[in-house]
């Protein structure tokens, strides 16, 4: 329960307008498309909707490429974040999650 609330808190100090403003200053549409759920080629992932906290993760993982075994080895993406904090990950984030998407969720 510990665990779930420090995300639950995490998720609520993002910025999602911050977030926003960091999307666009990356180009995030330039390869995920319109509204990040267009992809301009099938192996780039629709981002729109996903969970906050797997993005967060997930972008966090491509800054440690020094370790594969808990990064993500993409030479572009690594090149896309290191120029953010784990603040503005968060952020992005908080955005992207925002965003109506068509991914579905099995429950």
């Amino acid at each position: 329960t510990v665990a779930l609330a420090g995300l639950a808190f995490s998720a609520q100090a993002a910025d999602v307008a911050k977030g926003q403003e960091l999307v666009n200053k990356g180009g995030c549409v330039a390869c995920h498309g319109e509204g990040l759920n267009k992809p301009i080629a099938p192996e780039y992932p629709k981002l729109a909707g996903q969970h906050a906290d797997y993005l967060f993760y997930a972008l966090k993982a491509y800054k440690t490429t020094n370790n594969p075994n808990i990064g993500r080895n993409n030479a572009i993406m690594a090149g896309q974040v290191a120029q953010f904090s784990n603040q503005d990950l968060k952020d992005i984030a908080a955005y992207v999650a925002s965003l109506q998407g068509d991914l579905v969720l099995k429950k």
